[in-house]
């Protein structure tokens, strides 16, 4: 096995001395063959709680071990705080060891791993072995006590075990991890960490619970009240409660100069400006029920939504979305000082302000907050267009936004469409009769308290309830007398017209 020579400013003097007491003994002047030319790839996932020069030590000794007498190690990739979720080419090292695989100028003949779990996740491994064999790299795991044999059908089985048991793994982590916080938040009230919400700051609880975590020197830490913020707080709530708008906050904050949240604590909001209160500021501090004094988790989550189809990889980007209210956890008692209290907190949430139309007139969506786009997922828009209620999606985009060949269209649907199909559903009304109702208030607060939302996209339409889903799609003979807007009956119409037109008009 090839060793590495220390230099002499990194040899000590013990290292030097030792190095000088070798014994002499006949030597077989045979020269050993090159062998292989090794990458190593290794990975840790966090780097909080671990050291990397350790665990880059042990995995590259494995590997070194495998390989000894084949071949050396002559590059190494190893990803730091990365989990072995993400995919190839999304780990910065083993982006690059992939570019350099299918690069000409490649400087290794195989790859090798010093633990599976380490490396691959799931069906990874499957999918990274057709570019394996297509640049002919091996790739050596000690489970498989060498080289890969991709023919062999019991190395094959092998691996996708290894593959499942690294995918279990994983979710049985998460799955106690999530658990044991959600008791924490829900029994204890403990702070779980994150930035304070403005109006708090942190302060000490104790040392922690965790008896090997005490002895390390952790603290659990407390939201109290930070008297240079919390005043504005009570203030923004009092002055809701009054009728003030949003908007009028976020200006009378600013007019006053006083400091938002990302200007009062510039070193947990590097990512803003801090230069003044915004609309979405206000309404995210009305909407937080942490200043009722309950401590609040999973207000938010975490999805791995599939990125398009980008070659033998299954990519995945991650994006942070509000959980349903059902799913909040929330403390027994109360774990800080309110600076509101509980009634007055909902209280606030029941005030709305609509905008009042240009032309006076009251606009009234009786479907509105039930209507989900079955394209991306998000509740779709009230819109009103040619003078009646309708709704749309715009799939997240926005004009701030630049547009691309990728961008989805927007989806438009009618709301007196929607009506009449809720009321002529096929198999709809054996369980839900009240659907039938001509009073299209009745039948949307019977889809409301029932949680049944009508999902839409181009193709079909249906209601999912909570343990059925009903088709909306109407008999062909109505899409024949619905399917053109008024305007395409008379003669061409203008090209925004046809970009406005409804689904199924």
């Amino acid at each position: 096995m090839a060793t590495r020579t220390m230099t002499e400013p990194e040899r000590s003097t013990l290292s030097s001395w030792a190095v000088g007491q070798r014994k002499l003994r006949p030597q077989r002047f045979t020269r050993a063959a090159d062998g292989l030319r090794f990458a190593f790839y290794g990975r840790m996932s966090t780097v909080h709680f671990q050291d990397r020069a350790s665990s880059c030590r042990w995995q590259r000794n494995f590997a070194e071990d495998l390989v000894a007498g084949h071949g050396r190690i002559v590059v190494e990739f190893f990803d730091e705080g990365v989990s072995r979720r993400v995919p190839w080419p999304d780990r910065p090292q083993a982006s690059r060891l992939l570019d350099a695989l299918m690069g000409s100028a490649r400087g290794f003949d195989a790859i090798v791993v010093g633990e599976y779990e380490r490396a691959f996740h799931g069906q990874q491994l499957e999918q990274l072995t057709p570019t394996l064999l297509s640049h002919g790299v091996q790739l050596w795991l000690p489970e498989t006590y060498g080289p890969v044999d991709f023919d062999n059908p019991r190395q094959m089985a092998l691996l996708d075990l290894l593959g499942v048991h690294s995918h279990r793994e994983v979710s049985r982590a998460r799955h106690r991890t999530t658990a044991a916080m959600r008791a924490q938040a829900e029994l204890q009230g403990r702070h779980l960490g994150g930035r304070p919400p403005y109006g708090y700051r942190l302060a000490d609880a104790g040392p922690h619970p965790n008896r090997a975590h005490a002895a390390w020197g952790r603290r659990l830490h407390r939201l109290e009240p930070d008297p240079a913020t919390a005043p504005h707080v009570r203030w923004i709530f009092e002055q809701r409660l009054a009728g003030r708008s949003v908007a009028s906050i976020a200006r009378a904050l600013n007019d006053t100069d006083v400091l938002c949240p990302s200007g009062a604590d510039p070193a947990r909001n590097p990512h803003r400006t801090g230069r003044q209160w915004m609309l979405t500021t206000v309404a995210a501090i009305l909407a937080n029920p942490r200043y009722t004094g309950r401590q609040v988790w999973n207000r938010q989550r975490t999805d791995r939504d599939a990125l398009p189809d980008e070659g033998t990889f299954d990519r995945h980007h991650e994006i942070q979305r509000w959980s349903a209210s059902t799913d909040w956890v929330i403390s027994r008692e109360i774990a800080h000082t309110p600076l509101v209290s509980e009634e007055r907190f909902v209280a606030v949430q029941a005030i709305h302000t609509a905008p009042t139309p240009a032309d006076g007139i009251p606009r009234c969506y009786v479907l509105a907050g039930v209507i989900c786009c079955g394209v991306c997922g998000r509740i779709m828009d009230s819109h009103w267009v040619h003078g009646r209620p309708g709704y749309r999606c715009r799939h997240g985009n926005t004009s701030t936004r630049p547009t691309s060949s990728r961008r989805q269209k927007t989806f438009y649907v009618r709301e007196d469409h929607l009506l009449d199909r809720i009321r002529h559903g096929r198999g709809l009304h054996r369980r839900h009769p009240a659907l039938r109702s001509p009073d299209p208030e009745k039948l949307a607060a019977y889809l409301r308290t029932n949680n049944m939302i009508i999902v839409c996209d181009h193709h079909a339409w249906t209601i999912e309830a909570e343990t059925a889903i009903y088709p909306l799609t109407p008999a062909a003979s109505f899409l024949a007398t619905t399917a053109k807007i008024p305007a395409q009956r008379d003669g061409d119409c203008s090209k925004r017209e046809k970009k406005s037109r409804f689904v199924g008009k």
